[in-house]
């Protein structure tokens, strides 16, 4: 299996910076997350405070930073990472269907909103997931929710209810769906996931609903969730001023880490995370010379 020198996770200010940066220190990149980048960044209506571009609209620069990007030649691999392993001397990363390897990780994926779901953490790989094209086979033949955050979710819905008998989805967003006639949408407030006989329950303001698997699909998991042991400080990764985090080779960046939620904080602290992870890396090769 290919394996990457770093592994990026996140296109906001800080994925992107981190991966700028790496790229020139001539590291392997891979870099995961959407290709509109920061969904945040482009609906921002002017930012006044990123040095070079003042009183900048958000879609401006964010098309400033994929013009940059682009004449780097870095490209950007649109996969969800349900989950970051630590192997030893290396990472393995669930990332859609695959698994890919690398041996350094930077978290930028942006601080998840809001609390987990009663009884989601609970009953997390024990009937409720993170990914529907990586489980979507242990439910042929049978009954899936979905929780979507956003309209990007409704990919995965669709191809779940190419292999299950029925898909009910929940949108936890306002725009209306795309979405073929075999899933049905329900427009219900989901305040809880429960395990009851083998079954999950998906619990909501007006009902119950019985199901044999709930994906909870949001922009980003919570980092405690995401790398199994990294420390953490409520929605929060902890890190030292190396951007270094709890786990050896694993750097966080970016609103992540914490306040302040500037773009341009977000941005320096990737470039910070980039050379932790390059120095990481060259250590790493001196061990073994």
């Amino acid at each position: 299996m290919e394996r990457y020198d770093i592994a990026i996770i996140g296109t906001g200010p800080a994925g992107l910076s981190a991966a700028i940066t790496a790229t020139i220190r001539n590291k392997k990149v891979l870099l995961l997350g959407s290709r509109d980048l920061s969904g945040k960044l482009s609906k921002a209506h002017e930012i006044q405070n990123y040095l070079g571009f003042p009183a900048v609209k958000g879609e401006d620069l964010a098309a400033a930073f994929q013009k940059h990007i682009a004449e780097m030649g870095i490209s950007i691999t649109e996969k969800r990472v349900s989950a970051v392993y630590a192997m030893g001397d290396y990472f393995a990363l669930q990332a859609g269907e695959d698994m890919v390897e690398a041996t350094a990780v930077i978290l930028a994926t942006g601080v998840v909103q809001g609390k987990p779901l009663p009884g989601e953490e609970e009953l997390l790989g024990r009937g409720v997931s993170y990914c529907a094209t990586c489980d979507a086979p242990l439910y042929r033949g049978k009954t899936a929710a979905v929780i979507g955050y956003s309209p990007r979710e409704e990919a995965e819905a669709a191809f779940l209810s190419e292999v299950c008998t029925e898909v009910l989805y929940f949108p936890v967003y306002k725009e209306e769906t795309d979405l073929p006639a075999s899933v049905r949408v329900i427009r219900e407030k989901v305040t809880g996931v429960e395990n009851q006989d083998g079954k999950r329950l998906v619990r909501t303001a007006e009902g119950t609903y019985t199901v044999d698997g709930v994906f909870i699909l949001r922009e980003a998991v919570s980092p405690g969730q995401l790398v199994p042991g990294l420390p953490t400080e409520g929605p929060h990764v902890t890190v030292n001023r190396k951007m270094e985090a709890g786990i050896p080779g694993v750097f966080a960046c970016g609103d992540i880490v914490g306040t302040p939620y500037q773009y341009i904080k977000s941005a320096g602290e990737g470039n910070v995370a980039a050379l932790s992870a390059v120095s990481y890396l060259d250590g790493l090769k001196r061990s073994k010379e």
